[in-house]
């Protein structure tokens, strides 16, 4: 992870194209999957997925700041399509194990 980004959290909520009374996995999100992946790629995200109750999901990304946090996110095809709409949060990790260390 670059020492220069900042972590985010996003979470996914359903948007206006969100198909009603309709689990996840019958979501049109196949191009939102893809993307994810090519960010997973590019070390930009690390950690993602669904919630276990089919209302979204969220993800941790990397960005240098709140703006390319929103570029990232506002280029997914979920949301363009307003499959998802999002929360987006500038979240400090704890180093945990640096704690158990001392």
């Amino acid at each position: 992870m670059d020492i220069n980004k900042q972590t985010f959290l996003v979470i996914y909520k359903p948007g206006p194209a969100w198909l009603e009374g309709k689990p996840l996995s019958e979501q049109p999100i196949q191009q939102h999957g893809k993307y994810m992946l090519s960010l997973y790629q590019t070390d930009i995200m690390r950690f993602a997925g669904p919630f276990g109750n089919n209302t979204g999901g969220a993800a941790l990304i990397n960005a240098s700041g709140e703006e390319e946090a929103k570029t990232i996110i506002n280029q997914d095809p979920s949301v363009i399509e307003g499959v998802f709409i999002y929360e987006l949060f500038a979240w400090t990790l704890i180093p945990w194990e640096s704690y158990l260390r001392k």
